[in-house]
């Protein structure tokens, strides 16, 4: 009986770590080609494997409209949770679908949205804020700007509205032209040519001071246009946003590449992670917003 009794109890407890290791979750995302979004990913993977998870990262490869059925597939396949990486505007019917079927979803580096349980991301626009007034301070509130900007996705849409405001209140600050570049292959080929299309367009030197860009992509496309042109002896500062290691190298080198917003790309991923744990286990989350901190990177500190 004793025997019989110890084996039942076995038995529940091979069950429930069965039970617990079998919490499955989706991460949809089409921004794969980011580093940004591979670092979050890799940060949600490790703290998913602490935890026993079984994680399915699904990449539509820039199709916005695909992430929408790979929610619904994800809903019709009963995971645990799902992970999305864009903008919950565009993807609501799949997003309420997995609303009506009581699974939870958050937003990693996404948007705000009454379908997410919480978005985890950085303060957009307190990092727009710093990056921007470091360029005006740079160029002593006077000079042309060129600004490479990505409306289409709310985290980094905002920091361009907030870098439009700090420019247009500096009224010696001329915005030269507001870019959105292809970002198919991450954004670095499509911003070169545009900006090569620029320098051509202001041949002379001074004719174009800084270069703001809303994530490192276009400022790393910027640099190669303007070191290929020759007119990197022309003092132009290149500021960008996420500090990922190209922009890290670039920084170090101490070139027109100066300034990065250090985003802890991996704590993202974890406090998502942390988040969907959260949900799982039956916890609301009230805030809609969860921010992760960031830091200015320059010269000073590229190596700390």
């Amino acid at each position: 009986m004793e025997f019989r009794g110890m084996m039942l109890g076995l038995g529940a407890m091979l069950l429930a770590g069965a039970a617990a290791a079998q919490e499955r979750v989706a991460v949809i995302t089409p921004y794969l080609a980011q580093p940004g979004t591979q670092f979050y990913i890799d940060g949600f993977e490790a703290a998913a494997e602490g935890r026993g998870w079984e994680v399915n990262v699904i990449d539509t490869a820039g199709d916005i409209a695909a992430v929408i059925s790979r929610i619904e597939d994800a809903v019709t396949q009963n995971v645990d949770a799902i992970v999305i990486n864009v903008d919950p505007a565009q993807v609501e019917a799949g997003l309420a679908m997995a609303q009506d079927a009581g699974i939870p979803v958050v937003g990693m580096d996404a948007g705000m949205s009454p379908y997410l349980a919480t978005n985890v991301t950085s303060n957009g626009y307190a990092m727009a804020a710093e990056t921007a007034a470091y360029v005006v301070n740079r160029l002593n509130g006077e000079g042309n700007v060129v600004m490479f900007v990505f409306d289409p996705f709310p985290p980094v849409q905002i920091r361009g509205v907030i870098a439009d405001a700090i420019f247009a209140n500096t009224p010696d600050i001329e915005v030269l032209a507001r870019v959105t570049p292809d970002v198919q292959d991450g954004g670095i080929a499509d911003s070169r040519a545009q900006m090569e299309a620029l320098l051509a367009a202001n041949p002379e030197p001074g004719s174009i001071d800084a270069v703001w860009a809303a994530w490192d992509q276009p400022a790393l496309g910027a640099l190669q246009a303007i070191e290929d042109a020759g007119r990197a002896d022309e003092g132009i500062v290149i500021v960008g946003m996420d500090a990922n290691p190209q922009a890290r190298d670039a920084i170090a080198a101490g070139g027109n590449f100066e300034a990065s917003m250090a985003q802890d790309f991996e704590g993202i991923g974890a406090a998502a992670a942390d988040a969907v744990a959260r949900l799982v286990a039956g916890e609301t989350i009230t805030a809609p917003v969860t921010y992760v901190p960031t830091r200015l990177v320059t010269s000073s500190n590229v190596n700390d």
